[in-house]
C-alpha cells in the first residue's frame, strides 16, 4: 500500500454490524494497536471502552453508541462502536451519518449474511462508503478456498455492490495462520496479541491468491475503461493505479473491500488501520456528500445527545467545516464545554478542527441532526435518518406513586437521546404507554430509569382499547327528583337511543317542542349523554350510537343545569343494558416487510392471530424482500415483533394503522371484559 507523507485532516469510521459479531471487541484491538490503551478490555469483564454504560455491561452488549478517539500515524481517526441490536439500529444509522465510512463487522459463516441485508441497504441508500471486516476468521472450517468462496457468495447475496476480496486467508491444517494481500501481492503470518510477520507467499495460496487477484482487478474494471484494455491485453497494472481505483470506488461506494481477520486475537487490525488510513474519503468528500455547506466559517452536525450524570446535556458532533472553541456560539447558543470523548471519559479541550468528532456542552436547544453554524440558527440536515415507527409497547407506571410526575417527565427527556422511544399517554385505557423498537428496547430504557434517574418502574402488556355499541334501539324515560330543604333538584327527559353505522361515532340531537325542555338545559343533556358514554354497560366506551331528546319537563325552581346532567346519565344508564351491547375490538392495517423465502411463514403467524391475508407483493425498493399486506386484531399485536424477528433471523418488521373496530363475541369477547372488571377494580355486566 503506498505511503503519504502528506496528513489528512481527522477522520471517523463508524464500526457496525450485527449484534455478536465482535464490534466492541475490534475498538479494543484499535485503540490497543494505535496505543491509545495500554491493555485491552473485554466485554465479558465489562471493562471496555465502548460499553461503558450499566445496561451495556449488564447484558454484555452494546445499547448505544460509544465514542473513542486516537491517533495512528499521526493522524487523529474517531470510531463509533454502534449497537449490533435490530432493536438498537435507529443507534446505529444516525451514527452513520457522521462517518466517513463504516467498517461492517461480520463473522465467517454465510448463515450469517441474511440479518446484514438491511444495514446494507442503508449504507447503499445513503452512499456511505464501507469495508467488510470478516472477524473471527479463526472459524474458518473445511477447505479454506471452499469456505472464503461460500462466505463471500453469501455475503455478496445481500449486498447491491461488489464485495472485492482484499486477502486470502492462509491455512496450516484447519487453521488459518495469516493472509495474502492481494494488491501487494505481500503475506503475513499471524502472531496472536503481536504485529504480523511478513513472509513468502506459501505454494498452496498461490493458485489461489492469483485467481482471487484477478477477480479483483476484474470487479475494478468495470468503472475503469483503460484498466479494462490492460486486462483485455495481459498487461498487469501498476500497483499504484490499482490503490488509486480501489480508493475512488470505495469514496463512491462503487465496491466494498473485504478484510479478514481476529479482533480477539488482534490479527489483522493494523491492515484494517492502514487501508482506512489510505484508502477512505476525508471529511471534505463526506460533507460534500452529505450537501453541507460552510455557511459560516463553523459548521457542525449533532449526530448523538448524550444526557450525562454530571456534565448535563452533551451533543456528540461532527465538525465538518472550520474550527470550533469552547464559548463560541453555534446555532444561536453558546458552547459551554468541548470534549473529546473516550468511552464515558471526558477529556476537556479549548478547540477542534474540521473532521474532528467532539462532545459540545449545554447546548439545550440542539437536537439529534441538527446542523448548527456560527453564522445562522440550527437547521435540520434534509438527509437525516426516518425515525421508525414503534412497534413494541410496555405500560409502564412508577413503583413509588411520588414518582408518577417525574416518571413522564423523565422518559421525555430520555427521548432527546432516544428518538424512538415514544410515551402515549392512552385516553381509553388511562394507562402511560411506553412504545419502543422491542422487548430488549424498552427493557433498557427502564434499566435506565432506574439506574440513572434512580425511578425504579412496572411494566405490563398495555391493554386492549375496545369500544362497545349496540344492536338494538330504545325509548326511554327518566326522571331526576331530590327535595334537601330549600331548593331542590327536578329534571325529567325522554330519550330515543339508536345504533348508527360502523366508525360513525356519536351524534346528538333533539326534537323538543312546546318548551317542554328549555334551551339552557338542552346542552346539559347533550353533557350528561356524553359523560355516560364514556363507560358503558361492558365497561368500556360507547361508539357509533345517536341519543335523540324528544321531550320532558321542567320545575321553574328546582331544575337546573346540574340536575339535567343528572337525569340523562341515569337515562343512559338504565336504558344502555336494554340495547343489546356488543363489544367491539380494533382491528389493525399491518404491512409485513421480510425476505421473500419467508412470506409463507408470515403468511401463517397472521393466520395464528386472527388476522386476514388482503395479498402480498414483492417490494419495490427491495430485491428479494416481500410486502404483506394484512389485518390482526389489535389484541393479537403485543409480540408480533418477537415471533416475526425470530422466524425471519431478526430482520423481519412492519408497519400498522388503524383500519376499522369490529364486533367480537364469545370467549374472546368474555375474557375481555373480565380484564377490564379487573383493571377497573369492580362488577360490570353484560
Amino acid at each position: 500500500m503506498p505511503q503519504s507523507n502528506k496528513k489528512s485532516a481527522p477522520r471517523c469510521a463508524a464500526l457496525v454490524g450485527p449484534y455478536l459479531s465482535g464490534k466492541t471487541t475490534l475498538l479494543e484491538s484499535l485503540l490497543f494497536a494505535t496505543g491509545a490503551i495500554s491493555r485491552k478490555g473485554s466485554v465479558r469483564d465489562g471493562n471496555t471502552v465502548g460499553d461503558g454504560a450499566a445496561e451495556s455491561r449488564a447484558r454484555q452488549m452494546s445499547v448505544e453508541v460509544g465514542l473513542a478517539s486516537t491517533e495512528y500515524l499521526g493522524e487523529r481517526w474517531s470510531f463509533l462502536d454502534c449497537p449490533g441490536s435490530v432493536e438498537l439500529a435507529a443507534e446505529a444509522r444516525s451514527a452513520l451519518m457522521a462517518a466517513d465510512l463504516a467498517v461492517v463487522v461480520v463473522e465467517p459463516l454465510p448463515e450469517k449474511a441474511r440479518p446484514l441485508a438491511p444495514l446494507l441497504k442503508y449504507l447503499d441508500d445513503n452512499a456511505i462508503p464501507h469495508v467488510l471486516f470478516i472477524n473471527k476468521v479463526d472459524l474458518l472450517t473445511g477447505g479454506q478456498e471452499a469456505r472464503i468462496s461460500e462466505v463471500m457468495e453469501a455475503f455478496q447475496g445481500v449486498s447491491a455492490r461488489p464485495l472485492v476480496l482484499r486477502q486470502v486467508p492462509i491455512r496450516d491444517g484447519d487453521t488459518v495462520t495469516g493472509h495474502v494481500d492481494l494488491v501487494s501481492e505481500r503475506a503475513y503470518r499471524f502472531n496472536p496479541h503481536a504485529p504480523s510477520d511478513l513472509v513468502p507467499i506459501p505454494d498452496t495460496v498461490r493458485e489461489r491468491e492469483q485467481s482471487a487477484r484477478q477477480e479483483l482487478l476484474e470487479a475494478l474494471a468495470d468503472f475503469d475503461d483503460r484498466l479494462l484494455e490492460q486486462l483485455l491485453e495481459d498487461i498487469a497494472p501498476e500497483k499504484e493505479e490499482v490503490y488509486r481505483l480501489l480508493t475512488r470506488e470505495l469514496a463512491m461506494d462503487q465496491i466494498v473491500p473485504v478484510l479478514v481477520g481476529s479482533a480477539e486475537n488482534d490479527n489483522g487490525i493494523v491492515r484494517l488501520l492502514k487501508l482506512l488510513r489510505h484508502e477512505g474519503p476525508e471529511v471534505a468528500s463526506t460533507a460534500l456528500r452529505l450537501g453541507i455547506d460552510a455557511e459560516g466559517s463553523t459548521t457542525v452536525q449533532v449526530f448523538k445527545t448524550w444526557l450525562a450524570a454530571h456534565a448535563g446535556k452533551l451533543g456528540f458532533s461532527r465538525v465538518w467545516h472550520g474550527t470550533v472553541a469552547d464559548g463560541m456560539t453555534l446555532g444561536g447558543e453558546r458552547v459551554s464545554g468541548l470534549y473529546r470523548m473516550m468511552g464515558a471519559e471526558q477529556q476537556k479541550i479549548a478547540e477542534a478542527g474540521a473532521g474532528e468528532v467532539v462532545a459540545l456542552g449545554r447546548l439545550e436547544r440542539a437536537a439529534t441532526g441538527d446542523i448548527l453554524s456560527d453564522r445562522s440558527a440550527a437547521k435540520r440536515s434534509p438527509l437525516w435518518p426516518v425515525v421508525p415507527p414503534p412497534v413494541f409497547g410496555l405500560a409502564v407506571t412508577a413503583e413509588n406513586r411520588n414518582d408518577e410526575v417525574k416518571l413522564t417527565a423523565t422518559i421525555q427527556k430520555m427521548s432527546e437521546e432516544d428518538p424512538t422511544l415514544v410515551l402515549e399517554q392512552c385516553a381509553d385505557t388511562g394507562e402511560l404507554v411506553l412504545w419502543g423498537q422491542g422487548d430488549i428496547h424498552l427493557q433498557i430504557a427502564i434499566d435506565r430509569l432506574r439506574n440513572r434517574y434512580n425511578i425504579p418502574v412496572r411494566s405490563r402488556p398495555p391493554q386492549v382499547p375496545y369500544k362497545e355499541t349496540i344492536r338494538k334501539g330504545i325509548a326511554h324515560h327518566a326522571r331526576f327528583k331530590r327535595q334537601t330543604g330549600g331548593h331542590g333538584q327536578f329534571a325529567d327527559i325522554h330519550v330515543e337511543i339508536k345504533p348508527l353505522p360502523r366508525g360513525t361515532g356519536f351524534a346528538f340531537t333533539e326534537s323538543v317542542v312546546g318548551g317542554t325542555v328549555p334551551r339552557q338545559y338542552i346542552p346539559a343533556v347533550d353533557q350528561g349523554v356524553r359523560d355516560s358514554l364514556l363507560r358503558g354497560p361492558l365497561g368500556f366506551p360507547v361508539v357509533d350510537v345517536t341519543v335523540n331528546l324528544s321531550s320532558g319537563q321542567f320545575h321553574a325552581v328546582d331544575s337546573s343545569e346540574m340536575a339535567f346532567k343528572t337525569v340523562a346519565r341515569v337515562a343512559m344508564t338504565e336504558a344502555m343494558p336494554q340495547c343489546e351491547p356488543v363489544l367491539l375490538e380494533p382491528i389493525l392495517a399491518v404491512t409485513v416487510l421480510v425476505p421473500s423465502d419467508f412470506t409463507s411463514r408470515v403468511q401463517r403467524v397472521v393466520s395464528g392471530r386472527r388476522g386476514q391475508i388482503l395479498g402480498f407483493d414483492a417490494k419495490p425498493d427491495f430485491e428479494g424482500w416481500d410486502e404483506v399486506k394484512c389485518t390482526i386484531p389489535q389484541a393479537e399485536m403485543h409480540d408480533l415483533i418477537v415471533e416475526l424477528r425470530s422466524l425471519t433471523l431478526g430482520v423481519g418488521t412492519f408497519t400498522y394503522s388503524f383500519d376499522r373496530l369490529a364486533e367480537i363475541t364469545g370467549r374472546i369477547a368474555d375474557r375481555a371484559i373480565e380484564q377490564r372488571k379487573s383493571a377497573l377494580g369492580e362488577n360490570v355486566g353484560r
